[in-house]
C-alpha cells in the first residue's frame, strides 16, 4: 500500500512538472467589457475615465491612441468627448493614461442582438471608474463611479435609462466556486461506487471530508482564479496544493471509510484526487473564461 500511495503521489508531481512550459505565458490582463442598451442611433464615443486630472498633455508616451487610430477618428467628437470630462477624472482613450497602458474601443462593436459593446483591456483598466459618452449631436452623459470587483467583468450601461450597473462580485465567486468543487464531487462520487462504498456512513464520510479539503480549496481557487486569472504560475501550486489534499483525504479514509479495507480506502483516495486533478486542471480555464463571459 505505501507503494501505491508513492505511485499516487508521482504521478501528480509529474503532472506538475509537465505545467512548466505553460509558464512563458506572462498570465491574463485586466479586461472590461461595457455593455451599452438602447444605444445611441447616431455616432458616439464611450471612453472610460479614471481618477486624477490627466498629467502628460501633449507627452505621445502616454497616449493611449495611436496616430493611425487617432487620424480615423471624428476629431470633434473627440474634442467633445475630452471637453466632457468631469474634473478630478481623465479619459483613458482620448486622452490617455497617467500610468500602466490600455488599449480600447472608442467606437464599439455591434453585435446585433440591440446591445452594442466596447471592450477594454490590459494592465492600465482602473479599478475605480466611471462610464463616459458623448454623442454626435452634442449629447454627454457619465456614470457614478463604479469599481471593477474581478480581473475581467462587465458593466451594462442603459443609454435609454441613464444608468450604469456591474453584477454582483458575489454571485461571480459563488458560481467560480460551485464550478470548481461540483465537477470533484462528481467524479470522485462516482468512483466512490465503483470501488464498492454503498453504505451511508461511506457516503457521509465522504461528503464531510470533501468539504473541509476539496471545499476549502474550491473557496481559495475561487478568489485566486477571479481576481488573478489562470495562468501558468497559478497550475504550479495548483498540483502541490492537490497533493497535500490526497494525503490528508488517503489519512482520513484510512480510518473513517470502514466498510471496506483499509487498503482499498488509501487507494481510493489516491486514484479519486489523481482524476479529479487532472480533469480540473482541463477544466479551470474554460470555467473560468465562461464566468467572465457571464459576468
Amino acid at each position: 500500500m505505501k507503494k501505491s500511495l508513492r505511485t499516487g503521489i508521482l504521478l501528480l508531481l509529474t503532472m506538475v512538472l509537465l505545467t512548466v512550459s505553460a509558464l512563458a505565458d506572462t498570465g491574463p490582463k485586466p479586461k472590461l467589457t461595457v455593455k451599452v442598451e438602447n444605444a445611441p442611433e447616431e455616432l458616439y464615443y464611450l471612453d472610460l475615465l479614471a481618477e486624477g486630472e490627466y498629467e502628460h498633455e501633449g507627452d505621445s508616451d502616454f497616449s493611449s491612441l495611436s496616430d493611425e487610430e487617432r487620424a480615423a477618428l471624428d476629431g470633434e467628437l473627440l474634442d467633445a468627448l475630452r471637453a466632457a470630462v468631469p474634473e478630478g477624472w481623465h479619459a483613458c482613450l482620448a486622452q490617455g493614461v497617467n500610468g500602466p497602458p490600455i488599449w480600447g474601443d472608442l467606437v464599439g462593436e455591434d453585435t446585433g442582438t440591440g446591445v452594442r459593446l466596447h471592450n477594454f483591456g490590459y494592465v492600465g483598466v482602473p479599478r475605480t471608474y466611471r462610464v463616459l459618452i458623448v454623442t454626435e449631436s452634442g449629447e454627454s452623459w457619465v456614470s457614478d463611479v463604479l469599481h471593477r470587483a474581478t480581473l475581467q467583468s462587465s458593466v451594462t450601461v442603459d443609454w435609454a435609462a441613464k444608468t450604469a450597473a456591474a453584477p454582483s462580485a458575489g454571485m461571480a465567486y459563488a458560481l467560480q466556486f460551485l464550478c470548481t468543487l461540483l465537477p470533484t464531487l462528481l467524479i470522485e462520487g462516482a468512483l466512490l461506487l465503483l470501488y464498492g462504498y454503498r453504505s451511508r456512513r461511506s457516503w457521509l464520510v465522504f461528503l464531510l471530508v470533501n468539504l473541509v479539503t476539496q471545499g476549502a480549496f474550491a473557496v481559495y481557487l475561487a478568489v485566486t482564479v477571479l481576481n488573478h486569472g489562470v495562468s501558468g504560475w497559478s497550475l504550479l501550486f495548483y498540483f502541490p496544493a492537490e497533493v497535500v489534499i490526497t494525503v490528508v483525504e488517503s489519512l482520513l479514509y484510512r480510518r473513517l471509510l470502514t466498510e471496506r479495507s483499509w487498503e482499498r480506502a488509501v487507494g481510493y483516495a489516491i486514484v479519486a484526487n489523481v482524476c479529479s486533478a487532472t480533469v480540473g486542471a482541463l477544466l479551470i480555464d474554460p470555467l473560468w473564461q465562461f464566468i467572465v463571459s457571464i459576468s
